[in-house]
């Protein structure tokens, strides 16, 4: 069982989303991924307004329409419109098809307007994915670190978090999890250095550790070969494939009568 935690719309150069979603699924198929979590629409846009929040989710459920078998949509929501993000949180996961939220580079996530989304994805036993990185040439105003999300899941201890691209420099940025029971690590973006999901494993846990490829910007295949490769297990790389990611969307697809 394959569930890929990490795709989008923007970037494969299809003029609409059904026709986006529909290439996805066409690559991923050759990889033999069952399940794609897929959140943001087409273009992406660093601090969007409500407006666009509405338009780019209005994407993903469009995209998803024919695909609730193959696909799990992940809100895209921002600190920066608080109100307006719930309202986003109330449409597209209580009274959609969504399972999670998506909260990228607008606002760092340990700023206090976070814990009012925090509040209402964890009501509705949402999963929350937050982007991270670290740059050696410094982040974006808004641009969250890990110690950023770690600072926010320990003001949050029940909520469960994903921690994007493990910030990047990876090995930081397992450290500044670490010690963060509520947070799970993505493997999506990046090349597919040596190393990286045996160092996850050995301070992580394997069950903390989710196979994310941020396609279509990264291919399947080279984001499979980081776990593939790995010197791990074959129990722990069933977990980081898509056991981890079953067992952290149950409650929400159980709330929801979806069974996976």
């Amino acid at each position: 069982m394959i569930w890929d935690l990490h795709t989008h719309l923007a970037g494969s150069g299809e003029r609409t989303p059904e026709e986006a979603m529909a290439r996805l699924v066409v690559a991923a198929d050759r990889m033999a991924i069952d399940r794609l979590i897929v959140f943001m629409g087409d273009p992406f846009i660093a601090d969007p307004s409500p407006a666009e929040l509405v338009r780019q989710n209005d994407q993903v459920l469009r995209a998803l329409e024919h695909w609730r078998h193959r696909a799990f949509g992940f809100v895209y929501v921002s600190p920066a419109h608080v109100e307006a993000s719930i309202r986003e949180i109330d449409r597209c996961v209580r009274d959609g098809p969504m399972v999670g939220l998506k909260l990228w580079v607008a606002r760092r996530c340990d700023s206090p307007e976070a814990d009012a989304l925090v509040r209402h994805a964890q009501a509705l036993k949402a999963l929350i994915f937050q982007h991270t990185w670290i740059k050696a040439k410094g982040n974006l105003p808004g641009e969250s670190t890990p110690s950023d999300l770690a600072a926010l899941a320990a003001r949050h201890p029940d909520a469960s978090f994903v921690c994007g691209h493990i910030g990047g420099q990876w090995e930081l940025g397992l450290r500044a999890v670490r010690s963060s029971p509520n947070v799970a690590v993505d493997l999506g973006g990046g090349d597919a250095t040596a190393g990286i999901v045996e160092t996850a494993v050995r301070e992580l846990g394997a069950e903390r550790v989710l196979y994310g490829s941020d396609a279509p910007g990264r291919s399947f295949a080279t984001q499979l070969a980081k776990v593939f490769g790995a010197e791990i297990s074959e129990a722990d790389r069933r977990l980081i494939l898509g056991e981890n990611l079953r067992r952290l969307l149950l409650p929400i697809l159980r709330a929801k009568g979806i069974e996976a």
